[in-house]
């Protein structure tokens, strides 16, 4: 038991670290290049935090474990607007910006939808991946275009680029190179040794992949937005981490998922994972309705959020 633990906790703290290294290289190469903060911002930023959900869940499809790919998928998107938003709205209630409501709530409905319906020929296909992966594209491609023609608001152009500032190393290109690369090959251990970790775990405990997938897993690849958005909340840029977590939840769907499947497509049962598949589409409409207006989401809608995860987790153990 102990070395089990012993794996996921090494595994985790790889992932955590190689995330870390990796936004750091990345965005200081991207800084030195002359990119603009705010395209930094929604690019390398947003999509590194991610990092550890891409390799987990590639990893965990390619081995055959499609419970902990789909579960890492479907128990993160539920942990970002439940546990990491909610937090975040009791720490440091957040102001909703209008164009995260014209631009990312309609796509985060659309591909949540979109994915209970792909799971009713009983998997993620290739052909579906490479569908998610083009809305993937697509959608990164829109958002920065839109940087181009609609004003951002300044203050929350100020805080990407106190975030971009915060999160790029420094140093020469050769540098900055080495680290994304170092941090890219940690990911890489570190997820290899988390999937172990958490399939042995499970059976270990006599648990289902799929539920370990849902809770420790999901929370464990987790842990950048976790910690990136409490940090935001407590430097009062709470604003700042509400778009992080919504382009989170699309990235998981659409790039994510659409990579493993690609990869190797994805088994999952709608009649198996009906109770996680409504409590992620629950949480996505109370979410959408709470982000329905320039507004500020309230600690006690923060506590509602953290209440439905709490019940979620209760209901699946």
């Amino acid at each position: 038991m102990l070395e089990h633990i012993g794996l996921l906790v090494a595994g985790g703290a790889l992932l955590y670290l190689g995330a870390e290294w990796l936004v750091q290289g990345a965005a200081g190469l991207a800084r030195v290049l002359g990119i603009a903060p705010i395209v930094i911002g929604l690019t390398v930023v947003a999509y590194g935090t991610s990092a550890p959900e891409v390799v987990v869940t590639l990893i965990a499809a390619v081995d055959g474990r499609s419970a902990i790919a789909l579960g890492n998928v479907i128990g993160s998107n539920i942990a970002n607007l439940g546990l990491i938003l909610g937090l975040t709205a009791a720490i440091s209630p957040p102001r909703v910006e209008a164009a995260l409501i014209r631009r990312e709530v309609p796509v985060l409905i659309a591909v949540s939808v979109l994915l209970p319906l792909m799971l009713i020929g009983g998997e993620v296909s290739r052909p579906e991946g490479l569908v998610l992966l083009a809305a993937a594209t697509a959608f990164t491609i829109l958002t920065l275009r839109l940087t181009r023609t609609v004003a951002v608001p300044p203050k929350l152009a100020a805080e990407v680029k106190e975030e971009v500032e915060r999160e790029a190393g420094h140093g020469s290109r050769a540098r900055l190179a080495a680290l994304t690369a170092l941090g890219l090959a940690v990911l890489l251990v570190g997820g290899k040794i988390f999937v172990e970790g958490a399939a042995s775990l499970a059976r270990e405990l006599g648990m289902s992949e799929s539920l370990v997938g849902l809770t420790i897993v999901a929370v464990g690849t987790s842990l950048p937005e976790l910690a990136s958005s409490i940090v935001a909340a407590l430097r009062r840029h709470a604003d700042l981490a509400v778009g992080n977590i919504v382009g989170s939840n699309i990235f998981n769907i659409t790039a994510v998922l659409g990579l493993a499947s690609v990869a190797q497509p994805v088994q999952g049962s709608l009649a198996a994972g009906w109770v996680e598949i409504v409590t992620m589409l629950v949480l996505t409409a109370v979410s959408a309705l709470l982000l329905r207006g320039e507004r500020r989401i309230s600690r006690l809608e923060g506590g509602v959020l953290l209440l439905v995860y709490a019940a979620f987790l209760v209901l699946i153990a």
